[in-house]
């Protein structure tokens, strides 16, 4: 017990319990790889949030060692991130008041918060919001983070930098520059032969990383040519170990920073949550949303202590760890490793790392986030969801990335109502030979009803969105079924719930069906149900023999005849089979 609630806590004792030596290589080498990404990102996001370039490295190394132990999905990467920057700036600078050890102490404060907010959903078990992020929101949401990464990456590739903020303006920016002859032929042909060789090594299934080649190829042509003047690169890292860096602060600043502290931990789980249960279903694991805000709050929490600021998982780095081969979080740990040894002994090897290059890399990651043959799927099988994956992939790349995942769980949430406020319904009857009671649309041919009765099946909970809509539709098949009907059956096995609004529209189609002469009886009902309508009072109205155990029973009760129609197997009353007795109703 006390192993399972550890393990449950602490998802890296489980990994490392179940850690096979075939992965260490593959771990190794993705943390290689993912550490030239990690290096420029975290420098460039600090800078974008108003920090310091060193604070974005302490950013991603100690999360990224925080998660390995306390997260439970195996290839997240975690790490200053695009989304959160500029929220992060927005909060502490006009609180720094241009104070750069202040701003650094208030984002590690910041951090914490947030960590602390996670964490405490996680303990509350509220990671059950994942569940509202549905196969179609993932889909769209995928995508459109995709086609971010890569608009956002092609300056860098092309050798020039833009201000432009949002993805419209972005391609607005990039068309200008083109045309305004910005490109920088070096910088561009760096970029494009090194997405080429990626691809290419990808398509021939080449044992070593394309990125991994890529990386290494260009740092050494750019050192051996010295070509480091002549196009822009990495740069040299900045000094320094994670550390505290808390001083200074007041008890007005976490009031001043909860609004903020609230915004931007909805952002990062739910950010992280998409690309945790897309990673996990590729490689056939589950992850517990409750487990994963829990874990993203101690990581934040860890890095907010030592010198960080707030983090959530990389949609362009996490693509680089899986396509790299990563298989635990150990890749997270080489990366944090990496890093810390980089910054002691070669802080300036990153000075011959073409920043051209590096886009090639988070592009070709990238790609691999499009599911073209997912959507195909989605509209071949159901437009509804088709739409919705579509509402999310427009609504992130107009709104952002929270807007439009919240613009899309909204549309899922109405589709649902609307599915269960016209769900699918029938009239049954029988068809000779065939055992049960079925459809009558489907067999429109084979198909009868049975003289005196009328049995209906709806495919919904009973609620107040549809209790009028089946009341009127059951009326609605009564009148269409002529005179002569004494008996209406509900077949009541997929209404899994029913509450007052319905029960009272229950209450006025018995009346007027009894006003009428007919008699409603309702057979199949699940006992919560039975439970539901006892507890509302209706035991008096529904008495126990206006309830069927099956279909079939009803009918036989009824008509006061078993079915003649079946060949083959007999039944007895015990359910046994006997080869000299009446037929029986499956």
């Amino acid at each position: 017990m006390a192993t399972r609630r550890s393990t449950r806590w602490i998802p890296g004792l489980a990994v490392a319990r179940e850690y096979k030596a075939s992965w260490l290589w593959p771990d190794v080498r993705a943390g290689i790889v993912v550490t030239a990404l990690l290096i420029p990102a975290g420098m460039g996001y600090a800078e974008v949030a108003g920090l310091p370039p060193e604070t974005g490295l302490y950013a991603t190394i100690v999360p990224l060692v925080a998660y390995a132990i306390f997260g439970p999905s195996r290839i997240l990467v975690l790490g200053p991130d695009s989304s959160l920057a500029p929220i992060i700036a927005a909060a502490i600078l006009p609180l720094a008041l241009g104070d750069g050890q202040r701003a650094v102490a208030l984002a590690g404060l910041l951090a914490i918060m947030v960590g602390g907010l996670l964490l405490l959903g996680g303990i509350l078990r509220l990671g059950f919001v994942t569940d509202l992020l549905s196969k179609p929101i993932r889909v769209g949401y995928l995508n459109a983070i995709a086609l971010l990464v890569i608009v956002s990456q092609i300056p860098k590739l092309l050798g020039f930098s833009t201000d432009a903020s949002g993805i419209w303006p972005e391609v607005v920016a990039i068309v200008q520059a083109i045309g305004a002859g910005e490109v920088l032929p070096l910088a561009a042909a760096f970029g494009i032969l090194s997405l080429v060789i990626i691809f290419v090594l990808k398509w021939i299934k080449s044992p070593v990383p394309g990125v991994l080649v890529v990386v290494v190829l260009s740092m050494i042509v750019t050192a051996a040519f010295g070509l480091a003047d002549q196009l822009p690169v990495v740069g040299a890292l900045p000094q320094g170990l994670p550390a505290p860096a808390l001083e200074g602060l007041q008890w007005s600043d976490v009031g001043a920073l909860a609004g903020p502290a609230a915004g931007i931990a909805l952002v990062a789980f739910t950010d992280s949550a998409v690309l945790s249960r897309t990673f996990a279903a590729r490689r056939g694991e589950s992850v517990s949303g409750s487990q994963e805000m829990a874990g993203i709050g101690l990581a934040n929490i860890a890095g907010g202590v030592l010198g960080g600021f707030p983090v959530s998982a990389s949609s362009s780095r996490t693509p680089v760890a899986e396509q790299a081969g990563a298989r635990s979080q150990l890749t997270g740990v080489v990366g944090a490793a990496l890093i810390i040894a980089f910054i002691l002994l070669v802080p300036g090897l990153t000075e011959f790392l073409p920043s051209a290059t590096l886009a090639a890399v988070v592009m070709g990651a990238a790609t691999s986030l499009i599911d073209v043959r997912g959507f195909r799927a989605l509209w071949r099988m159901d437009k509804v969801d088709a739409s919705l994956s579509l509402a999310a992939f427009l609504g992130v790349l107009v709104f952002g990335v929270l807007e439009g995942i919240v613009v899309t769980i909204i549309l899922s949430l109405l589709a649902f109502v609307n599915r269960s406020w016209r769900p699918y319904k029938a009239e049954l009857g029988r068809v000779k030979g065939l055992r049960g009671y079925h459809d009558l649309s489907r067999y429109p041919a084979e198909g009868e009803r049975i003289p005196g009765l009328v049995i209906v099946r709806w495919d919904a909970p009973l609620f107040f969105a549809n209790g009028a809509v089946f009341d009127d539709w059951v009326r609605a098949q009564v009148r269409d079924a002529g005179p002569g009907v004494q008996t209406v059956i509900l077949a009541a096995e997929p209404i899994t719930d029913i509450d007052t609004t319905a029960i009272d529209e229950l209450v006025e189609l018995d009346e007027y069906l009894t006003a009428h002469g007919i008699r409603l009886v309702i057979a199949e009902m699940k006992d919560p149900v039975r439970d539901t309508l006892r507890e509302y009072g209706m035991s008096s109205r529904f008495t126990p023999d206006r309830f069927a155990p099956t279909v079939g029973a009803a009918v036989d009760e009824l008509t006061g005849e078993l079915r003649g129609d079946l060949d083959g197997t007999k039944w007895d009353d015990d359910g046994d089979a006997k080869p000299d007795v009446p037929d029986r109703p499956a």
